[in-house]
């Protein structure tokens, strides 16, 4: 069987791309690949609508069952291709669109599915969201990326030494500390600065330490700062509400943007405007290296999401895979795998919001607004099970891992996606092969299948 995978992002331009919109396409592609090669060959491209049906062609030409998987929003998927194209999309709204504009039909994603006849996505809400839109019976599958195998290693190795003191960071950026950083630059007498160049983050930088201790009761998002989905305000306005007099809480905030000198100003604007408090916030931004990023998850004591709503989000899934257990809400996709066995949920009233594409702004469907005080009791909750509770904190570290083994490992969606191609009207054929998983697990270029 011969997979076409497809991305906007890919490996030669995620870095330009970081933090914009659907550059996470790339890193939830690169979760699925390894499970893809096992139930065929698979075949990246970078132009769809050039390459795909001449691989397609080929691969007829030979008797080889072909799909085209399209990880992309569906109003970016190129249709009317010979090949079966099926699109893999994260959306964490209760409606999907149904309207055009800008002279694009697919904005109406109805048209979209009504053409490729399924698609594959990454929670059960979004499942429900488009059938309301489609049918009930339209064919569309869950498949959350696969991330909980990446974690086996590190996972073992804190089983067996237990999770460290503190941990030193390397960090190739950006390194800004509430401890060490004069909040004050960010303060109402500096707001019209004729010379704001001087307190950018980037002056700041060259006083910080590329190096950085992480230690305490250690909270940590991982977030692109520009999201307005992920309600940062409210996570930093609670923590430092809850922790106004406790030395030992820690917020890491990780910032995934390419260019975040005008988020890193908004954030510092809201630490000041929070003083005084003695808890400590941390903001990373710049490249951790994989053992980096280990040693901050295995600092980590719990992962943390305060989100207007989620498609699956990556790094909750990752924290939690490596048994962290989460403060978070039980929303669209969320609610798969947060519960109250591994973690403390915020809870949640939905409100009228847009679909995030839409240059109207048009009110169309739902978000979820969390609760703050909920929020900040969370915290406080949290910390005093870290504390005084061990037995409850390693049972919700156990539940973490053991619900993202069934909601995100490789055996659980390598069978959901198997079972949901060998049933796809256009790979005739394909069953046998779709079944075994494959008989190769290499991964060629175009050219060579063309």
């Amino acid at each position: 069987m011969i997979i076409i995978i497809y991305s906007d992002t890919n490996a030669g331009s995620i870095e330009k791309n970081l933090g914009l919109p659907e550059y996470s396409y790339y890193f939830v592609l690169k979760e699925f690949k390894p499970i893809l090669e096992r139930m065929g060959i698979v075949v990246p491209v970078t132009d769809p609508a050039r390459e795909v049906d001449a691989i397609y062609r080929n691969a007829q030409a030979h008797g080889e069952a072909c799909v085209f998987l399209s990880f992309s929003p569906p109003h970016k998927t190129v249709i009317g291709l010979e090949c079966p194209t099926i699109p893999v999309f994260a959306w964490e709204f209760n409606t999907i669109p149904q309207e055009m504009w800008q002279d694009e039909p697919r904005h109406d994603w109805r048209l979209v599915f009504g053409k490729l006849g399924c698609a594959i996505t990454h929670s059960e809400f979004t499942v429900t969201s488009v059938r309301a839109a489609m049918t009930p019976s339209f064919p569309i599958v869950s498949a959350p990326a696969p991330v909980w195998d990446r974690f086996a290693g590190l996972r073992q190795r804190l089983a067996q030494a237990g999770r460290p003191d503190g941990v030193e960071l390397q960090v190739a950026g950006t390194i800004i500390d509430s401890r060490s950083t004069d909040l004050s630059l960010f303060g109402p007498a500096h707001r019209h600065d004729p010379k704001p160049d001087l307190i950018r983050p980037v002056e700041l930088a060259r006083q910080q330490p590329d190096r950085v201790h992480i230690d305490g009761v250690v909270y940590t998002s991982v977030f692109n700062p520009y999201d307005g989905r992920k309600n940062w305000f409210d996570m930093i306005g609670a923590f430092c509400w809850a922790f106004r007099d406790v030395n030992d809480a820690t917020l890491v905030l990780k910032l995934t943007h390419h260019d975040i000198k005008t988020a890193i100003d908004a954030l510092l604007e809201d630490l000041y405007k929070l003083t005084p408090y003695k808890c400590r916030i941390v903001l990373i931004h710049g490249y951790l290296a994989d053992a980096e990023y280990e040693k901050l998850v295995a600092a980590t004591s719990y992962v943390v999401n305060t989100s207007h709503g989620e498609g699956q989000c990556l790094p909750l899934m990752e924290f939690m895979s490596c048994g962290k257990p989460a403060i978070a809400p039980d929303n669209t996709a969320m609610a798969d795998y947060i519960d109250r066995e591994n973690a403390f949920v915020i809870a949640s009233s939905e409100e009228p919001s847009h679909w995030p594409h839409d240059p109207r702004q048009a009110y169309r469907t739902l978000r979820y607004r969390i609760d703050w005080d909920g929020l900040r009791h969370a915290y406080l909750e949290s910390y005093r099970v870290f504390k005084q509770d061990r037995a409850r904190y390693e049972h919700m570290s156990e539940s973490a891992v053991s619900s993202l083994q069934k909601h995100c490992s490789q055996a659980v969606i390598g069978q959901r996606l198997r079972e949901f191609l060998a049933s796809h009207p256009g790979l005739a054929g394909s069953d046998h092969l779709v079944a075994e998983g494959g008989k190769s697990d290499k991964t060629h270029d175009s050219a060579a299948i063309c």
